[in-house]
């Protein structure tokens, strides 16, 4: 069927209402308004205000209510508008859903699942165009999805469900419009691996959520000059998929990790370390990182532009690696 990753969200959430009693969705004007990227539209409608829940706007309070429905046996869904809002529970995301499992000796699972939308490239200033995932995935006690496809944004949220620990989600806003073909049957996916979006041999391009669609496109560019790039989609910040990546990294010899995060601490830095660490005598030349640039997000189109990954600086970081410069 033709679909949206708007869409695709939307039946992941229908769907996990329909199979299990204990799931609602909470968070700010997700009932009636349907959400402020309409990932929500027409659930209100279609469940009523005990599954589909609005909440005031504190977001300590209504992740820290989550935790609790969760502590309590339900199994809640609590959608945080935009990325830089989760500072506001940052409290409740480290000290308390991340910890709680090891604080009580085992014995109080946190069964909670956080979507929450993420990146630049819409015009929306700094504040709302944070790439803030990478430093959550630094939280031991929590698991990092960051769904690129229809397929995973239809099929990762029942598997992060049935998780007896927290997941975040971070979903990418330029992807929302995303549309392609899903199939009839398309359900759970698993939330542990990295996958291979294009095969190839001569380099290893490693990314992610929003820049997945540039990464794709800078391959086939390359492919035009004789590059062949594989294109691997980590899909799972925390757990990293390690064999995945140095398997890729063994048999092109060659990375250029792209993050939309900023270069300095970010998840890109710490690719590059286990990378380097783990498969040193695989590589032919150093990690390349293609990185958003040091500074808070432009609103102005042409330079938010500039400060993010492009197709551009994915294939000119490859031509440095396999030696093809100019």
């Amino acid at each position: 069927m033709k679909t949206t990753y708007r869409e695709a969200m939307r039946a992941a959430i229908r769907d996990a209402i329909q199979r299990d009693e204990r799931v609602f969705l909470m968070g700010e004007d997700v009932g009636a308004y349907g959400g402020c990227f309409a990932v929500s539209l027409g659930l209100f409608e279609e469940f009523g205000p005990e599954r589909i829940r609005d909440t005031p706007l504190s977001e300590a309070g209504f992740v820290g209510a989550g935790i609790g429905a969760a502590l309590g046996g339900m199994r809640p869904i609590v959608e945080i508008m935009t990325v830089n809002f989760s500072l506001l529970a940052l409290d409740q995301l480290v000290n308390n859903a991340a910890t709680l499992l090891h604080m009580s000796g085992g014995q109080f699972n946190v069964p909670l699942v956080i979507r929450m939308t993420t990146g630049a490239g819409r015009q929306l200033g700094a504040q709302h165009s944070h790439s803030l995932e990478g430093w959550l995935a630094h939280i031991p006690g929590l698991r990092i999805l960051t769904p690129a496809t229809l397929e995973d944004a239809r099929g990762m949220l029942w598997t992060a469900l049935e998780d007896p620990d927290p997941v975040l989600i971070f979903e990418h806003g330029t992807l929302y419009n995303v549309a392609g073909e899903l199939a009839d049957d398309a359900g759970p996916v698993d939330i542990s691996t990295a996958a291979v979006r294009r095969p190839g041999k001569d380099i290893s391009l490693i990314t992610y959520g929003g820049t997945l669609p540039a990464v794709l496109d800078a391959a086939a560019r390359l492919a035009d000059e004789g590059i062949d790039a594989e294109v691997l989609d980590l899909r799972v910040l925390r757990p990293l998929d390690d064999a995945a990546i140095l398997g890729s990294v063994a048999k092109t010899h060659r990375a250029v990790v792209v993050d939309e995060g900023w270069r300095s601490g970010s998840i890109s830095a710490e690719l590059s370390a286990r990378i380097t660490e783990n498969a040193f005598f695989d590589l032919d030349a150093p990690v390349g990182r293609v990185c958003s640039a040091e500074v808070p997000l432009p609103y102005a189109k042409h330079l938010e532009l500039a400060a993010l990954p492009t197709a551009e600086r994915i294939v000119a970081a490859a031509r440095e690696a396999v030696g093809a410069r100019g």
